[in-house]
Protein backbone atom coordinates (compact mmCIF):
# COMPACT_ATOMS: atom_id res chain seq x y z
CA UNK A 1 0.00 0.00 0.00
CA UNK A 2 1.37 3.32 -1.43
CA UNK A 3 1.83 6.13 1.72
CA UNK A 4 -0.07 9.24 0.65
CA UNK A 5 2.09 12.13 0.29
CA UNK A 6 0.72 15.39 1.03
CA UNK A 7 3.16 17.01 -1.43
CA UNK A 8 0.82 15.18 -4.61
CA UNK A 9 -1.08 16.88 -6.42
CA UNK A 10 -4.08 15.19 -4.42
CA UNK A 11 -3.15 16.03 -1.33
CA UNK A 12 -4.67 19.11 0.70
CA UNK A 13 -0.77 20.87 0.96
CA UNK A 14 -0.98 20.99 -2.82
CA UNK A 15 -4.64 21.87 -3.65
CA UNK A 16 -4.37 24.51 -6.18
CA UNK A 17 -8.04 25.72 -5.40
CA UNK A 18 -7.01 26.34 -1.93
CA UNK A 19 -5.76 30.00 -2.43
CA UNK A 20 -8.97 31.01 -4.56
CA UNK A 21 -11.10 29.43 -2.16
CA UNK A 22 -9.56 31.76 0.71
CA UNK A 23 -9.39 34.97 -1.39
CA UNK A 24 -13.45 34.17 -2.24
CA UNK A 25 -14.18 33.74 1.59
CA UNK A 26 -12.10 37.01 2.48
CA UNK A 27 -13.93 38.94 -0.18
CA UNK A 28 -17.51 37.30 1.13
CA UNK A 29 -16.38 38.77 4.41
CA UNK A 30 -15.10 42.46 3.38
CA UNK A 31 -17.98 42.63 1.23
CA UNK A 32 -20.38 41.37 4.87
CA UNK A 33 -18.63 43.78 6.47
CA UNK A 34 -18.66 46.64 4.31
CA UNK A 35 -22.96 45.91 3.63
CA UNK A 36 -22.87 45.90 7.38
CA UNK A 37 -21.19 49.09 7.79
CA UNK A 38 -23.17 50.60 5.37
CA UNK A 39 -26.29 49.69 6.56
CA UNK A 40 -25.23 50.77 10.21
CA UNK A 41 -23.68 54.50 8.97
CA UNK A 42 -26.85 54.22 6.86
CA UNK A 43 -29.30 54.10 9.89
CA UNK A 44 -27.42 56.36 12.25
CA UNK A 45 -27.93 58.96 9.17
CA UNK A 46 -31.58 57.95 8.88
CA UNK A 47 -32.28 58.26 12.57
CA UNK A 48 -29.61 61.13 14.11
CA UNK A 49 -28.92 63.45 10.95
CA UNK A 50 -31.60 62.85 7.87
CA UNK A 51 -33.10 66.28 7.66
CA UNK A 52 -36.64 66.88 6.18
CA UNK A 53 -37.97 70.29 5.39
CA UNK A 54 -40.95 71.21 7.19
CA UNK A 55 -44.52 71.20 5.60
CA UNK A 56 -45.63 73.45 2.85
CA UNK A 57 -48.33 75.19 4.82
CA UNK A 58 -45.22 76.62 6.77
CA UNK A 59 -43.52 78.70 4.52
CA UNK A 60 -47.03 79.49 2.71
CA UNK A 61 -46.67 82.99 3.19
CA UNK A 62 -44.13 85.33 4.91
CA UNK A 63 -46.18 85.47 7.74
CA UNK A 64 -46.33 82.03 8.75
CA UNK A 65 -42.64 81.55 7.80
CA UNK A 66 -41.96 83.99 10.31
CA UNK A 67 -43.59 82.39 12.69
CA UNK A 68 -42.96 78.95 12.20
CA UNK A 69 -40.14 78.62 9.39
CA UNK A 70 -36.80 77.23 10.92
CA UNK A 71 -33.47 79.00 11.00
CA UNK A 72 -31.65 75.74 11.45
CA UNK A 73 -31.26 76.28 15.41
CA UNK A 74 -32.37 72.56 15.75
CA UNK A 75 -29.37 71.21 15.10
CA UNK A 76 -27.48 72.28 17.96
CA UNK A 77 -29.75 74.32 20.44
CA UNK A 78 -32.80 71.66 19.16
CA UNK A 79 -35.12 69.96 22.01
CA UNK A 80 -36.25 66.74 21.49
CA UNK A 81 -39.37 67.10 20.51
CA UNK A 82 -40.88 64.13 22.72
CA UNK A 83 -38.79 65.72 25.63
CA UNK A 84 -39.88 69.29 25.29
CA UNK A 85 -43.79 67.58 24.91
CA UNK A 86 -43.35 65.69 28.61
CA UNK A 87 -40.98 68.26 30.65
CA UNK A 88 -44.45 70.04 31.59
CA UNK A 89 -46.70 66.97 32.72
CA UNK A 90 -43.34 65.99 34.92
CA UNK A 91 -42.15 69.39 36.31
CA UNK A 92 -44.62 71.43 36.45
CA UNK A 93 -43.97 73.30 39.73
CA UNK A 94 -40.91 74.44 37.97
CA UNK A 95 -42.83 76.58 35.62
CA UNK A 96 -44.63 80.61 36.78
CA UNK A 97 -47.97 79.00 36.94
CA UNK A 98 -50.54 76.28 35.63
CA UNK A 99 -51.48 76.21 32.01
CA UNK A 100 -47.79 74.26 30.92
CA UNK A 101 -45.72 76.52 28.50
CA UNK A 102 -48.60 78.82 28.45
CA UNK A 103 -47.24 80.09 32.00
CA UNK A 104 -44.50 81.84 29.48
CA UNK A 105 -46.51 84.23 28.48
CA UNK A 106 -45.62 82.81 24.69
CA UNK A 107 -47.74 83.38 22.12
CA UNK A 108 -49.78 80.25 21.40
CA UNK A 109 -52.39 80.60 18.34
CA UNK A 110 -55.67 78.60 18.38
CA UNK A 111 -54.88 75.27 16.57
CA UNK A 112 -51.43 75.23 16.76
CA UNK A 113 -48.86 72.44 18.24
CA UNK A 114 -46.34 74.82 18.75
CA UNK A 115 -46.17 78.38 20.44
CA UNK A 116 -45.16 81.19 17.80
CA UNK A 117 -41.11 81.30 17.57
CA UNK A 118 -40.94 77.58 18.55
CA UNK A 119 -39.89 75.27 15.42
CA UNK A 120 -40.69 71.82 14.40
CA UNK A 121 -38.11 69.95 12.20
CA UNK A 122 -36.59 66.43 11.91
CA UNK A 123 -33.34 66.20 11.90
CA UNK A 124 -32.96 62.48 12.68
CA UNK A 125 -35.94 62.77 14.75
CA UNK A 126 -38.34 65.71 15.23
CA UNK A 127 -37.01 68.50 17.37
CA UNK A 128 -38.06 71.72 18.66
CA UNK A 129 -36.25 75.03 18.90
CA UNK A 130 -36.44 78.87 18.40
CA UNK A 131 -36.76 81.65 16.56
CA UNK A 132 -36.75 85.30 16.36
CA UNK A 133 -40.57 85.40 16.07
CA UNK A 134 -40.51 84.08 19.74
CA UNK A 135 -39.32 87.42 21.00
CA UNK A 136 -40.61 89.25 18.07
CA UNK A 137 -44.71 88.56 18.37
CA UNK A 138 -47.26 91.19 19.66
CA UNK A 139 -50.69 90.71 21.34
CA UNK A 140 -53.42 93.05 22.45
CA UNK A 141 -57.25 92.41 23.31
CA UNK A 142 -59.68 95.02 23.87
CA UNK A 143 -60.97 92.95 27.00
CA UNK A 144 -60.26 89.89 29.27
CA UNK A 145 -62.44 87.44 27.54
CA UNK A 146 -61.47 88.26 24.01
CA UNK A 147 -58.96 86.36 21.96
CA UNK A 148 -55.77 87.06 21.67
CA UNK A 149 -54.66 89.10 18.15
CA UNK A 150 -51.14 88.01 17.19
CA UNK A 151 -48.80 91.19 15.56
CA UNK A 152 -45.36 89.83 13.72
CA UNK A 153 -42.23 91.66 14.54
CA UNK A 154 -43.81 93.22 17.39
CA UNK A 155 -42.49 93.17 20.91
CA UNK A 156 -42.53 90.73 22.91
CA UNK A 157 -44.58 92.00 25.46
CA UNK A 158 -46.18 88.80 27.62
CA UNK A 159 -43.07 86.08 27.12
CA UNK A 160 -41.03 85.60 30.40
CA UNK A 161 -38.09 84.93 28.60
CA UNK A 162 -35.85 84.52 31.54
CA UNK A 163 -37.90 82.06 33.82
CA UNK A 164 -38.08 79.98 30.31
CA UNK A 165 -34.42 79.46 30.07
CA UNK A 166 -34.32 78.44 33.93
CA UNK A 167 -37.04 76.14 33.48
CA UNK A 168 -35.14 74.51 30.93
CA UNK A 169 -32.01 74.14 33.52
CA UNK A 170 -34.03 73.72 36.58
CA UNK A 171 -35.44 70.49 34.57
CA UNK A 172 -32.47 69.41 33.70
CA UNK A 173 -30.91 69.89 37.19
CA UNK A 174 -33.91 67.84 38.73
CA UNK A 175 -33.13 64.10 39.79
CA UNK A 176 -36.09 62.84 37.89
CA UNK A 177 -34.87 63.94 34.35
CA UNK A 178 -33.74 60.16 33.97
CA UNK A 179 -34.25 57.91 31.01
CA UNK A 180 -36.98 55.66 33.31
CA UNK A 181 -38.61 59.07 33.64
CA UNK A 182 -38.76 60.84 30.83
CA UNK A 183 -39.82 57.66 29.08
CA UNK A 184 -42.36 56.30 31.06
CA UNK A 185 -43.97 59.82 30.30
CA UNK A 186 -43.20 59.54 26.15
CA UNK A 187 -44.82 56.23 26.15
CA UNK A 188 -48.33 57.38 27.71
CA UNK A 189 -48.26 60.11 24.80
CA UNK A 190 -46.53 58.12 21.53
CA UNK A 191 -45.66 55.28 21.13
CA UNK A 192 -42.06 54.73 19.63
CA UNK A 193 -40.73 51.94 17.77
CA UNK A 194 -38.10 49.81 19.51
CA UNK A 195 -35.20 51.60 17.64
CA UNK A 196 -36.21 55.15 18.37
CA UNK A 197 -36.96 53.76 22.67
CA UNK A 198 -33.68 52.94 22.55
CA UNK A 199 -31.84 55.76 20.80
CA UNK A 200 -34.13 57.76 23.66
CA UNK A 201 -33.38 56.17 26.83
CA UNK A 202 -29.21 55.54 25.96
CA UNK A 203 -28.69 58.63 23.93
CA UNK A 204 -30.96 61.38 22.78
CA UNK A 205 -32.04 61.68 27.13
CA UNK A 206 -28.70 61.85 28.21
CA UNK A 207 -27.01 63.95 25.78
CA UNK A 208 -30.10 66.48 26.03
CA UNK A 209 -29.61 66.62 29.81
CA UNK A 210 -25.65 66.96 29.25
CA UNK A 211 -25.96 69.76 26.95
CA UNK A 212 -28.81 71.54 28.88
CA UNK A 213 -26.57 71.41 32.26
CA UNK A 214 -23.39 73.27 29.96
CA UNK A 215 -25.81 76.18 29.53
CA UNK A 216 -26.12 76.11 33.40
CA UNK A 217 -23.14 78.62 33.86
CA UNK A 218 -23.50 80.55 30.81
CA UNK A 219 -26.90 81.31 32.86
CA UNK A 220 -25.21 81.60 35.86
CA UNK A 221 -26.00 85.43 35.73
CA UNK A 222 -29.79 84.93 36.14
CA UNK A 223 -29.81 82.97 39.65
CA UNK A 224 -27.80 85.97 41.56
CA UNK A 225 -30.49 87.29 44.02
CA UNK A 226 -29.10 90.40 43.81
CA UNK A 227 -30.38 91.16 39.97
CA UNK A 228 -33.91 91.08 39.98
CA UNK A 229 -35.85 89.22 37.42
CA UNK A 230 -36.02 90.79 34.20
CA UNK A 231 -39.96 90.37 33.94
CA UNK A 232 -42.05 89.53 31.61
CA UNK A 233 -41.24 91.09 28.08
CA UNK A 234 -37.65 91.78 28.65
CA UNK A 235 -34.31 90.49 27.95
CA UNK A 236 -30.69 91.57 29.34
CA UNK A 237 -29.67 91.08 25.23
CA UNK A 238 -26.09 92.10 25.62
CA UNK A 239 -25.19 90.11 28.45
CA UNK A 240 -26.92 87.37 26.03
CA UNK A 241 -24.23 87.86 23.66
CA UNK A 242 -21.20 88.51 26.16
CA UNK A 243 -21.76 84.93 27.92
CA UNK A 244 -22.59 82.81 24.73
CA UNK A 245 -20.87 84.52 21.62
CA UNK A 246 -17.61 85.62 23.16
CA UNK A 247 -17.82 83.61 26.37
CA UNK A 248 -16.57 86.36 28.76
CA UNK A 249 -16.11 86.08 32.09
CA UNK A 250 -19.56 87.14 34.23
CA UNK A 251 -19.15 90.35 35.65
CA UNK A 252 -21.55 92.66 37.72
CA UNK A 253 -23.52 94.34 34.89
CA UNK A 254 -27.62 94.15 34.73
CA UNK A 255 -29.27 95.60 31.49
CA UNK A 256 -32.35 94.25 30.87
CA UNK A 257 -34.39 96.08 28.13
CA UNK A 258 -37.97 96.01 26.84
CA UNK A 259 -38.43 93.69 22.98
CA UNK A 260 -37.78 95.86 20.17
CA UNK A 261 -40.44 95.80 17.87
CA UNK A 262 -38.85 94.84 14.15
CA UNK A 263 -41.25 96.56 11.48
CA UNK A 264 -40.03 98.70 8.53
CA UNK A 265 -36.26 98.12 9.09
CA UNK A 266 -35.56 99.94 6.03
CA UNK A 267 -35.86 103.40 7.63
CA UNK A 268 -32.85 103.16 9.96
CA UNK A 269 -30.41 104.68 6.87
CA UNK A 270 -26.78 104.44 8.15
CA UNK A 271 -25.87 106.54 5.41
CA UNK A 272 -27.66 109.51 7.86
CA UNK A 273 -26.23 108.51 10.74
CA UNK A 274 -28.30 105.68 11.94
CA UNK A 275 -27.49 103.00 14.42
CA UNK A 276 -29.45 100.03 15.62
CA UNK A 277 -30.17 98.48 19.05
CA UNK A 278 -31.19 100.73 21.81
CA UNK A 279 -27.91 102.14 22.46
CA UNK A 280 -26.74 101.68 19.23
CA UNK A 281 -24.40 99.37 19.34
CA UNK A 282 -24.91 98.15 15.42
CA UNK A 283 -24.22 99.50 12.45
CA UNK A 284 -27.09 98.27 10.15
CA UNK A 285 -30.41 96.08 10.59
CA UNK A 286 -28.55 92.79 9.17
CA UNK A 287 -25.87 93.07 11.32
CA UNK A 288 -29.00 92.81 14.31
CA UNK A 289 -30.36 90.20 12.16
CA UNK A 290 -27.30 88.13 11.84
CA UNK A 291 -26.31 88.14 15.40
CA UNK A 292 -29.82 87.64 16.76
CA UNK A 293 -29.86 85.12 14.83
CA UNK A 294 -27.00 83.37 16.13
CA UNK A 295 -27.30 84.11 19.34
CA UNK A 296 -30.48 81.68 18.85
CA UNK A 297 -28.58 79.38 17.06
CA UNK A 298 -26.01 78.68 20.22
CA UNK A 299 -23.48 78.14 17.55
CA UNK A 300 -21.90 78.69 14.39
CA UNK A 301 -24.05 77.69 11.61
CA UNK A 302 -24.21 74.26 10.28
CA UNK A 303 -24.85 75.12 6.89
CA UNK A 304 -23.39 78.60 6.18
CA UNK A 305 -25.32 79.38 3.22
CA UNK A 306 -28.39 78.41 4.07
CA UNK A 307 -28.08 80.08 7.29
CA UNK A 308 -27.37 83.63 5.65
CA UNK A 309 -30.28 83.01 3.22
CA UNK A 310 -32.73 82.73 6.25
CA UNK A 311 -31.07 86.03 7.39
CA UNK A 312 -31.69 87.48 3.64
CA UNK A 313 -35.01 86.40 4.06
CA UNK A 314 -35.94 87.87 7.29
CA UNK A 315 -34.05 91.42 6.38
CA UNK A 316 -36.52 91.97 3.15
CA UNK A 317 -39.24 90.72 4.85
CA UNK A 318 -38.75 93.18 8.03
CA UNK A 319 -37.49 96.11 5.64
CA UNK A 320 -40.98 96.51 4.33
CA UNK A 321 -43.33 95.00 6.71
CA UNK A 322 -45.32 98.38 7.83
CA UNK A 323 -45.94 98.85 12.07
CA UNK A 324 -49.69 97.82 12.82
CA UNK A 325 -52.14 100.69 12.96
CA UNK A 326 -54.31 101.67 16.05
CA UNK A 327 -57.40 98.77 16.05
CA UNK A 328 -59.45 100.83 18.23
CA UNK A 329 -61.09 104.11 17.83
CA UNK A 330 -59.15 107.43 17.81
CA UNK A 331 -60.87 110.61 18.65
CA UNK A 332 -60.19 112.41 15.45
CA UNK A 333 -60.53 116.03 16.95
CA UNK A 334 -58.70 115.39 20.12
CA UNK A 335 -55.95 113.54 18.27
CA UNK A 336 -55.89 116.61 15.62
CA UNK A 337 -55.18 118.73 18.72
CA UNK A 338 -52.45 116.80 19.71
CA UNK A 339 -50.85 117.34 16.24
CA UNK A 340 -49.10 120.80 17.00
CA UNK A 341 -48.52 119.89 20.74
CA UNK A 342 -46.14 116.77 19.01
CA UNK A 343 -44.51 118.95 16.29
CA UNK A 344 -43.67 121.80 18.96
CA UNK A 345 -42.71 119.36 22.09
CA UNK A 346 -41.42 115.92 20.26
CA UNK A 347 -40.75 116.50 16.50
CA UNK A 348 -37.44 118.19 17.04
CA UNK A 349 -36.08 114.34 18.09
CA UNK A 350 -38.79 111.86 17.07
CA UNK A 351 -39.66 113.70 13.68
CA UNK A 352 -35.94 115.26 12.22
CA UNK A 353 -32.66 114.42 11.30
CA UNK A 354 -31.89 113.34 14.91
CA UNK A 355 -34.20 110.33 14.87
CA UNK A 356 -32.56 106.68 15.01
CA UNK A 357 -29.33 108.82 16.05
CA UNK A 358 -28.05 108.20 19.42
CA UNK A 359 -29.10 110.97 22.57
CA UNK A 360 -26.12 111.13 25.42
CA UNK A 361 -27.23 110.11 28.65
CA UNK A 362 -26.35 113.36 30.11
CA UNK A 363 -28.86 114.62 27.90
CA UNK A 364 -31.85 112.26 28.31
CA UNK A 365 -31.39 110.73 32.26
CA UNK A 366 -32.74 107.50 31.94
CA UNK A 367 -31.09 104.15 33.39
CA UNK A 368 -27.75 103.55 32.66
CA UNK A 369 -27.79 99.63 33.34
CA UNK A 370 -28.01 98.86 29.61
CA UNK A 371 -25.38 101.14 28.40
CA UNK A 372 -22.92 99.20 31.37
CA UNK A 373 -23.44 95.83 30.22
CA UNK A 374 -21.64 96.11 26.77
CA UNK A 375 -18.33 97.96 26.19
CA UNK A 376 -16.00 98.24 22.94
CA UNK A 377 -13.49 95.62 24.27
CA UNK A 378 -17.06 93.04 23.77
CA UNK A 379 -17.65 94.65 20.62
CA UNK A 380 -14.33 93.73 19.22
CA UNK A 381 -14.21 90.55 20.63
CA UNK A 382 -17.69 89.69 19.11
CA UNK A 383 -17.26 91.03 16.08
CA UNK A 384 -13.65 88.98 15.41
CA UNK A 385 -15.69 85.88 16.45
CA UNK A 386 -18.23 86.54 13.70
CA UNK A 387 -15.50 86.49 11.16
CA UNK A 388 -14.07 83.39 12.44
CA UNK A 389 -17.34 81.82 11.50
CA UNK A 390 -16.70 83.01 7.91
CA UNK A 391 -19.83 85.83 8.33
CA UNK A 392 -19.20 88.89 6.46
CA UNK A 393 -21.10 91.74 8.27
CA UNK A 394 -20.83 95.78 9.11
CA UNK A 395 -20.83 94.70 12.88
CA UNK A 396 -21.16 96.05 16.36
CA UNK A 397 -19.95 99.30 16.64
CA UNK A 398 -16.36 99.10 18.55
CA UNK A 399 -17.04 102.00 21.24
CA UNK A 400 -17.91 102.38 24.31
CA UNK A 401 -21.27 104.10 24.34
CA UNK A 402 -22.66 106.84 26.00
CA UNK A 403 -26.37 107.38 25.53
CA UNK A 404 -29.45 105.72 23.62
CA UNK A 405 -31.08 105.91 20.07
CA UNK A 406 -33.89 108.27 19.34
CA UNK A 407 -36.23 105.70 18.84
CA UNK A 408 -39.29 106.13 15.49
CA UNK A 409 -42.34 106.22 16.63
CA UNK A 410 -44.48 104.12 14.31
CA UNK A 411 -46.76 101.82 15.91
CA UNK A 412 -45.35 103.59 19.12
CA UNK A 413 -49.28 102.18 20.38
CA UNK A 414 -48.39 99.40 20.53
CA UNK A 415 -44.75 99.66 22.02
CA UNK A 416 -45.88 99.41 25.61
CA UNK A 417 -44.49 99.73 28.67
CA UNK A 418 -42.16 102.95 27.62
CA UNK A 419 -38.73 104.06 27.70
CA UNK A 420 -35.53 101.43 27.00
CA UNK A 421 -36.19 99.11 29.94
CA UNK A 422 -39.88 99.26 30.05
CA UNK A 423 -40.35 101.09 33.30
CA UNK A 424 -43.20 103.35 32.63
CA UNK A 425 -46.12 101.64 31.61
CA UNK A 426 -48.55 103.99 29.02
CA UNK A 427 -47.95 106.81 26.95
CA UNK A 428 -49.81 109.12 29.56
CA UNK A 429 -47.88 108.02 31.81
CA UNK A 430 -44.82 109.20 30.14
CA UNK A 431 -45.77 112.46 30.15
CA UNK A 432 -45.91 113.04 33.75
CA UNK A 433 -42.56 113.62 35.91
CA UNK A 434 -40.67 110.57 37.19
CA UNK A 435 -42.05 111.57 40.58
CA UNK A 436 -45.55 110.62 39.36
CA UNK A 437 -45.19 108.00 37.35
CA UNK A 438 -45.95 104.68 38.70
CA UNK A 439 -43.38 103.05 41.26
CA UNK A 440 -44.97 99.53 40.72
CA UNK A 441 -47.06 98.18 38.22
CA UNK A 442 -47.75 94.43 36.34
CA UNK A 443 -46.31 93.65 33.13
CA UNK A 444 -47.28 91.25 30.38
CA UNK A 445 -50.52 91.21 30.86
CA UNK A 446 -52.08 92.04 27.08
CA UNK A 447 -55.38 93.91 27.23
CA UNK A 448 -55.29 97.32 26.36
CA UNK A 449 -55.59 100.79 27.72
CA UNK A 450 -57.40 102.30 25.21
CA UNK A 451 -57.23 106.14 27.64
CA UNK A 452 -53.81 105.77 28.98
CA UNK A 453 -51.71 104.19 25.57
CA UNK A 454 -50.58 100.77 26.54
CA UNK A 455 -51.64 97.83 28.53
CA UNK A 456 -53.51 97.19 31.79
CA UNK A 457 -51.17 97.23 34.63
CA UNK A 458 -53.68 96.40 37.75
CA UNK A 459 -56.69 94.10 38.45
CA UNK A 460 -56.84 90.11 39.32
CA UNK A 461 -56.73 89.03 35.71
CA UNK A 462 -53.56 91.08 35.10
CA UNK A 463 -51.97 89.79 38.41
CA UNK A 464 -52.82 86.48 37.35
CA UNK A 465 -50.26 86.28 34.36
CA UNK A 466 -48.13 89.85 34.89
CA UNK A 467 -45.12 90.24 36.41
CA UNK A 468 -44.25 93.10 39.12
CA UNK A 469 -42.06 95.62 37.76
CA UNK A 470 -40.63 97.72 40.75
CA UNK A 471 -39.30 100.47 39.75
CA UNK A 472 -36.72 101.44 42.97
CA UNK A 473 -35.05 97.86 41.70
CA UNK A 474 -31.63 98.05 39.95
CA UNK A 475 -31.54 98.29 35.83
CA UNK A 476 -35.36 99.43 36.80
CA UNK A 477 -35.63 102.69 37.09
CA UNK A 478 -38.04 105.47 35.22
CA UNK A 479 -36.22 108.57 35.72
CA UNK A 480 -35.69 111.02 32.86
CA UNK A 481 -37.29 112.02 29.77
CA UNK A 482 -38.66 114.85 30.97
CA UNK A 483 -39.93 115.77 27.77
CA UNK A 484 -43.78 117.01 27.56
CA UNK A 485 -44.14 117.10 31.57
CA UNK A 486 -45.13 119.83 31.52
CA UNK A 487 -47.97 120.40 29.61
CA UNK A 488 -51.26 120.97 30.58
CA UNK A 489 -53.27 117.95 31.32
CA UNK A 490 -55.38 118.74 28.55
CA UNK A 491 -52.16 118.70 25.60
CA UNK A 492 -51.04 116.00 27.48
CA UNK A 493 -54.44 113.74 26.97
CA UNK A 494 -54.29 114.92 22.81
CA UNK A 495 -51.21 114.44 22.79
CA UNK A 496 -51.55 110.50 23.80
CA UNK A 497 -54.29 110.37 21.52
CA UNK A 498 -51.96 111.59 18.46
CA UNK A 499 -49.28 109.22 19.52
CA UNK A 500 -51.73 106.43 18.90
CA UNK A 501 -52.31 107.24 15.28
CA UNK A 502 -48.97 106.94 14.37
Amino acid sequence: MQATNENDTGGPGNDPLAPAHRHRWLWIALTVLLAAGAALAYLGWYRFLREEAQPAWVTATPEMRWKYGSIGAENDAGIPYWIFYVLPRIFPEKLPGAGGYASLGVAWEQGMELPIGFTKKTIGFPRVANTCAACHTASYRSRHDENPTYLVAGPGHTLNLEAFFRYLIDCAKDPRFTPDVLMREIALVTELDWLDRLAYRFLIIPITKKRLLEREAQFAWIYRTDFPDWGRGRDDAMNLTKYFMIEAPMDDSFGPTDMPALWNLDKYKPEKGHFMNLAGDSHDARSVIIDSALGVLGAPPKDRQAFLGHVDWMHAFLGKLPAPKYPFALDAERAAAGKPVFDAHCAACHASDRTGTRLPLAELGTDRGRLDSWNKEAAIEANRVVRAMGITRKGLVEETLDGYVIPFLDGIWLRAPYLHNGSVPTLRDLLEPPSRRPVEFLRGYDVYDQVKGGFVTAGSDAARVGTLHDTRLRGNGNGGHLYGTELPDTDKDALVEYLKSL
